[in-house]
Order: C-alpha cells, then structure tokens, then sequence
C-alpha cells in the first residue's frame, strides 16, 4: 500500500469560489431588510450570480475534484453513504462525499433561483408573488448552508481530518497518484479580477439607480394610499 502524504485536491479557483460564495450569501443576507444598504444587497447578489456561473463551467472544465462528474451521484451512493455516517463508519472520499455533493449542487440551483428572481425584482418585472418565492429561495438556501456546516463538523470528526483547513490550503492526506499537478492559479487571478470588477461596476450602477428606485417607490406607496382614501 502507498504511503499517504499531503496531496493537492482543490485547485486555487474552487476554493476562491467557494469563500466567495459564502461571503457573497453573508453579505446579501445580513442586507436584505436594510434600504441604507440596498445597493451592496444588489451588487452581493450579482456577484453570487458571476460565481455560479462560474462554477458551473468550471465544473466541467476544471481540475479532477471539482468536475461534477467526479462527486455527482446519484441517490443510492446518497444514501449508502448517509447510513454509514449515521453508524458512525463514513466511507472517506478524497474529493467531495456524495452528502456535500447534494448540498453543492442545492446551493447552485437555490443560489440560481435567488438571484434570478432577485434580479427580476429590482428590475420590476414580477409582483408581490415573486417576492416570496425570493425570499423562499433566500430561505431555503441558508437551511442548506447551516445543514452542510453541521455536515462539514461531523465529517471532520468522524475521519479526523480539518475539511474547512483543507478548503483554505486545497490539501488533504492521501496517495500520491490520487492528487491533482496544479492549482490553477492563473484561472483564479481571472476569477478574482472579474468578480473585483464586476462587483465595483455593479455597486456604481445600484448606488446610482438607488435614489431613483426610492422615489419611484414612495410614489407608488403614496398612490395605493390615495386610492385606499378614495375607496373609504
């Protein structure tokens, strides 16, 4: 049997991704009720959007361990792996565990949802329904979250080995032969170029929009008030 050693399984732009999401959601969640700070909300959110587009492509572009054919199973592995985490014997992965694989992609797809509806929002183009399936989506996505921090901790201590370091550093311990060559890193420079510039472009365009938005909406608030005067 080889010997194991410090391996590199997450390349440089899938970790860059993945802080970034996680401050992305932070950011957009702890301004979601705030008006003062409604154009971070907005910029926070295109961001999250960049970023799932991003790691969609990567997904299938990107190093071993972060293509999706790598960790995407289907509900049997699901399951078998669940039971064995439940008895306290988790089959170990050097990649993702079929577990984190389902949290990574209900992440993508509420994270698509949020944003996209989001977005129609801010640009008025659905009524007080949409605004509940936002914050549902909003919503959901943070159980998730919570759910794979809770898994993350588990998995940690049941295979004693730091999965939030490994995330940091891109390494865990393993066989030679398993690990990838490269980090990435030019492909993460780009990343965090693009998401830089795009999440300043972003911020001017909603802090200018902002006042604009404000006023539209008092004004509108001030008509369903005449009209309810009117009705009584």
């Amino acid at each position: 049997m080889a010997p194991t050693q410090r391996i590199l399984v997450w390349d440089i732009p899938t970790r860059v991704f993945h802080w970034s999401l996680a401050v992305s959601f932070a950011t957009s969640w702890l301004t979601s009720e705030s008006e003062r700070l409604a154009a971070i909300h907005v910029t926070s959110g295109y961001i999250l959007l960049g970023l799932i587009a991003f790691r969609l492509a990567w997904g299938f572009i990107g190093s071993r361990y972060a293509r999706f054919s790598e960790f995407v199973r289907g509900p049997a592995a699901v399951i078998d792996y669940a039971k064995s985490l439940l008895a306290g014997r988790p089959r170990h992965f050097i990649g993702h565990n079929p577990a984190g694989a389902v949290a990574i992609v209900l992440l993508l797809v509420l994270g698509l949802a949020t944003g996209a509806t989001g977005y129609a929002m801010y640009n008025e183009l659905g009524g007080e329904w949409l605004e509940e399936v936002h914050e549902a989506c909003a919503n959901a996505m943070l159980a998730v979250v919570v759910i794979h921090v809770l898994g993350v901790i588990a998995s940690s201590l049941l295979h004693k080995e730091n999965l939030v370091r490994a995330m940091i550093t891109g390494r865990k311990d393993g066989t030679a032969d398993v690990g990838i060559q490269r980090g990435n890193g030019f492909f993460a420079l780009l990343l965090a170029g693009a998401v830089a510039a795009f999440g300043w472009s972003s911020l001017q365009d909603a802090a200018k929009a902002a006042p604009a938005k404000s006023g539209h909406e008092k004004k509108h608030e001030g008509k369903k008030h005449e009209g309810k005067k009117h009705d009584d």
